[in-house]
């Protein structure tokens, strides 16, 4: 995401006349490639990224977590609590 905001920041930059991106040229063998590089360097980080699964395991966690909310939320509205700590252990 960094990346992306970089590359609008340039782009925006150059547009507006302000810093060095006002004087980088759109030629292809020219300073196009300064503009282009941080959407290059972001596709290839979110490749990295959902190829090593990283993006996967922190989803599956926000939903294990969202789940057990979810469960503690729905026990406690049915009054059942923690219905372990209710129960007394006998004495032998």
């Amino acid at each position: 995401m960094l990346f992306v905001v970089a590359g609008i920041a340039f782009i925006a930059m150059h547009f507006l006349g302000v810093g060095a991106p006002a004087r980088w040229n759109w030629e292809p063998f020219g300073d196009l490639w300064k503009f282009i590089s941080p959407f290059v360097l972001a596709l290839a980080w979110w490749a990295w990224k959902d190829a090593s699964g990283l993006s996967g395991q922190a989803e599956m966690k926000r939903d294990a977590e969202r789940k057990a909310e979810r469960q503690r939320r729905t026990i406690e509205s049915l009054g059942l609590g923690n219905r372990r700590a209710d129960v007394q252990p006998k004495d032998q």
